[in-house]
């Protein structure tokens, strides 16, 4: 493998990095539309407001990885803190360190920004990345995540 950089998403990057964002969630049987994911992902890096993107890309300039972490008003961490939404690494990218340098940077970036936390969730059985994430001081709560999509009610 070559030798990759990590830096915030640029323009010239949106629509491999959609593909990145569309791979990882189909990993995971989630499908969304390839143009919402490029809406969301034009939408971040245009306003940092709603947080933001870190690509891993190879030395010549082509993306290997993604991280998004999103921005919010959270009353629980007493100020802006994030949600590490999405982190994804092109199979024959992993195992050599990239995920790690990920999150290293993501958490780099939100100390940076004066966040005061970072949440995420992981299946509870993909053990991988529950080591990746204890490694990296992310610890378990025991609590249960719900959602209600609202897009398609009227």
């Amino acid at each position: 493998m070559s030798e990759y950089t990590i830096n915030l998403v640029n323009d010239d990057k949106l629509d491999s990095v959609g593909a990145l964002f569309e791979a990882q969630l189909l990993e995971h049987d989630i499908v969304t539309g390839r143009d919402d994911l490029k809406s969301a992902v034009q939408t971040v890096a245009a306003e940092p407001r709603y947080g933001f993107i870190l690509v891993a890309s190879e030395v010549d300039g082509e993306p290997v990885g993604v991280a998004y972490a999103s921005c919010l008003l959270s009353l629980e961490h007493g100020g802006i803190s994030g949600w590490l939404e999405e982190l994804y690494v092109l199979p024959q990218w992993r195992n050599i360190g990239i995920g790690s340098q990920l999150i290293t940077a993501v958490v780099t970036h939100a100390r940076k920004l004066g966040w005061r936390a970072i949440d995420l969730e992981i299946e509870s059985s993909h053990r991988r990345a529950i080591s990746l994430y204890a490694r990296h001081q992310f610890t378990p709560l025991s609590r249960t995540r719900y959602v209600r999509p609202l897009r398609d009610e009227a």
